[in-house]
C-alpha cells in the first residue's frame, strides 16, 4: 500500500495532483480545473475502473511461444500484431517471432555482476494485459487497446495482442518485445503504469465508455497481496502460498478467538488522510461553486470501506465460509463444529 504524501505524476492532471491541492485548504488560492473536477466526479460516483498489469514476461525465446500459444488458445484465437497482421495459425507464430529476432537482443546487453557472477537474465518480451470491468462491449475494449499499442508502442516495440472474452471482463493480452528496434529497453515502473493506466482510462471514455484510473489508496482500498497471489495460483494450476495463509489464520482464530494484524494502525493512519484530503477536496470545491459534488465527495469520504490488512480481510473471508457451512447443513449442531474443526486444521 502507497503510504505518505501523495504527489503529481508527470502526464497531466490527477488525483494525486488534486490532493496535493487539497492539502493547501479552502482558504489557500487552489483552483480545480475542468479536467480535474471531472475525474473527481467520475471517482465518487464509482466509475468503472481501468487495469493495466504486467504479468510477467519471457526469457528465452520458447517462452515467449509458449505464452503467445496461450493468448492465442493455441491458435484459436487471433492475434493481432504491430504491422496490421492478423495471425491465425501456430506456425504464424513462428514466423512472426524469426521476424522480431530475440536471439540477438537475449544477451546483447547483459553486463556481469560487481562478482563476476553470471549476467542477470534479461526479459525478451513483457506480457501486459489490459481490462476493464463487466459489462464493458468487447469491440470497444479492443478498439482503445488497438490506439492504446499504437499510441505506446508502433514504430518502437513490436507486440502482438490477443482479445479474450471467455470471462464476465473482457481483457486484452499483450505481448511486447523489451528492445526496441534501436536497441534501447523497456523498462515499466510504478510511475509509467499508472500514466498507462489514465491514458488506456481517456482512451476507453473516447469509446464512449465510461472508465476511471485511479490509485487504490485514493479509493480507500488497501493494495492487496489476495489478488496477486489469486492470480498466480489461476495461472500456475497451484495456491501453496495462499492456503499455507489460511491455515495459519484458522490456526490463530482456533487458539485466540480473533486475528491481529500489527499493520492496521498503518492503515488507519493512511485512511485518516485520505478522508482528510477528500474533505478538503470537498471545501475547494464548495469555494468553486460545485456544490452537488461537494456533496457527493463528502459522502464518498464517509462511505469508505472498512480498514483491513490482506490477513484480516483473509479471515473475514474464512469466518464467512463458515458460517456458509453452518447456513447450509440441515443437521447443524455437532456436525457444523466438526465442520468447523476440520476448517480450522
Amino acid at each position: 500500500m502507497t503510504r505518505g504524501p501523495i504527489r503529481l505524476p508527470s502526464g497531466g492532471p490527477s488525483l494525486f495532483e488534486i490532493f496535493s491541492a487539497g492539502r493547501q485548504g479552502p482558504q489557500t488560492s487552489g483552483h480545480f480545473s475542468r479536467a480535474q473536477i471531472e475525474q473527481i466526479a467520475r471517482t465518487v460516483r464509482r466509475a468503472p475502473e481501468v487495469m493495466v498489469k504486467v504479468t510477467g514476461g519471457g526469457a528465452k525465446v520458447g517462452a515467449v511461444s509458449a505464452h503467445l500459444g496461450y493468448i492465442s488458445r493455441q491458435g484459436k484465437l487471433e492475434l493481432e500484431t504491430d504491422e496490421g497482421e492478423r495471425i491465425t495459425s501456430r506456425d504464424e507464430h513462428k514466423t512472426l517471432l524469426k521476424s522480431w529476432h530475440l536471439e540477438l537482443s537475449a544477451g546483447q546487453y547483459r553486463r556481469q555482476n560487481e562478482r563476476g557472477g553470471p549476467a542477470r537474465t534479461l526479459k525478451l518480451v513483457h506480457n501486459i494485459v489490459l481490462s476493464m470491468p463487466a459489462p464493458t462491449p468487447p469491440e470497444k475494449m479492443l478498439a482503445a487497446a488497438r490506439k492504446f499499442t499504437n499510441e505506446k508502442f508502433a514504430l518502437q516495440h513490436r507486440y502482438a495482442m490477443a482479445l479474450h472474452t471467455d470471462q464476465k471482463h473482457p481483457h486484452v493480452h499483450l505481448v511486447v518485445k523489451a528492445e526496441s528496434e534501436l536497441g534501447r529497453r523497456l523498462h515499466i515502473d510504478k510511475l509509467l503504469l499508472r500514466q498507462w493506466r489514465e491514458d488506456f482510462a481517456r482512451m476507453m471514455r473516447e469509446q464512449g465508455i465510461e472508465a476511471n484510473a485511479t490509485s487504490r489508496v485514493v479509493r480507500g482500498r488497501n493494495k492487496s497481496q489476495l489478488r496477486d497471489a489469486k492470480y498466480r495460483a489461476q495461472q500456475h494450476g497451484k495456491s501453496t502460498a495462499l492456503r499455507q495463509r489460511v491455515m495459519a489464520i484458522a490456526q490463530e482464530l482456533s487458539q485466540t478467538g480473533a486475528v491481529r494484524d500489527p499493520a492496521h494502525g498503518k492503515l488507519i493512519a493512511t485512511r485518516k488522510e485520505v478522508v482528510a484530503n477528500w474533505m478538503k477536496a470537498a471545501d475547494m470545491l464548495d469555494a468553486q461553486g460545485e456544490i452537488a459534488l461537494a456533496g457527493d465527495v463528502r459522502y464518498f469520504a464517509n462511505h469508505l470501506p472498512p480498514v483491513l490488512t490482506d490477513k484480516e480481510d483473509l479471515a473475514r473471508r474464512f469466518i464467512r465460509h463458515i458460517k456458509m457451512q453452518r447456513s447450509a447443513s440441515p443437521e447443524g449442531g455437532v456436525k457444523d463444529r466438526a465442520k468447523e474443526r476440520d476448517l480450522a486444521r
